[in-house]
């Protein structure tokens, strides 16, 4: 694959070649209606043509989230399905043990995930990801939720790459202006939730892998390196007893 030719025409033959090797028919895609799942979706669509289909799966979300992403799907041509997880998820949790807290967040990735994966085997498609690199590195997704899919294109892409890949696939300026978020509860961002800016931990991560930390503050070095530390579990595969 020649690096000449544009990012997204690398990406979407890459895709192609997944999808052949595994003999599936095509690609179905979590849409969110933010920047990194419109264009996870959008390479699919260059990939695969109409053997995509977008899942918009809103779960107590705000409701702009799903007509975000179907304004999207409609922009790039991708059928779509609407699955309203809400039902699902009261009916979980009031069975199972917690105690309000971050766990709970984590059961709508994680359900979402259950469903694309049914979606996606009824199809004979391989699921998707939508992670980029800034996130995969800091941990900042749930563990066999979002983190769970059969390719990712986007997971060695910084997320200030991901925006110059979407303004090169024509995503409409309102999904690429919106403020990041993983509508975990009203008014979350993924900024204000991590504490820090992409653009603040793109140049530290970028600043790490090529080993010059000259013009990074030493306080953000040290917390980005621990949230890479703290989430190591979240990349590795678990852990086998081998007698």
């Amino acid at each position: 694959m020649g690096t000449d030719r544009p990012l997204a025409g690398r990406i979407s033959v890459w895709l192609q070649e997944r999808v052949r090797e595994a003999g599936a028919n095509g690609l179905v895609v979590g849409m969110s209606g933010g920047v990194d799942s419109s264009v996870a979706a959008a390479l699919a669509k260059m990939a695969c043509g109409n053997n995509v289909l977008g899942m918009i799966m809103p779960c107590h979300s705000d409701p702009r989230s799903a007509e975000d992403a179907l304004a999207v799907a409609r922009h790039l041509g991708i059928r779509t399905h609407v699955a309203d997880l809400t039902a699902a998820y009261d009916a979980l949790v009031s069975k199972v043990p917690h105690s309000d807290g971050i766990e709970l967040s984590n059961v709508r990735p994680r359900l979402r995930m259950t469903a694309l994966y049914c979606a996606a085997q009824a199809m004979n498609y391989l699921v998707c990801g939508t992670s980029n690199k800034t996130e995969t590195l800091i941990g900042y997704f749930t563990k066999w939720g979002d983190g769970a899919c059969d390719v990712q294109p986007l997971a060695d892409l910084y997320k200030f790459q991901v925006y110059e890949l979407a303004r090169e696939l024509g995503i409409p300026d309102e999904i690429i202006n919106k403020a990041p978020t993983a509508d975990l509860w009203e008014g979350q961002t993924d900024e204000g939730e991590i504490g820090m800016t992409y653009a603040e931990m793109d140049a530290v991560l970028q600043a790490i892998e090529k080993g010059d930390l000259s013009g990074c503050k030493p306080e953000s070095v040290e917390r980005v390196r621990k949230m890479i530390a703290d989430s190591e579990h979240k990349r590795r595969p678990a852990p086998v007893f081998q007698p």
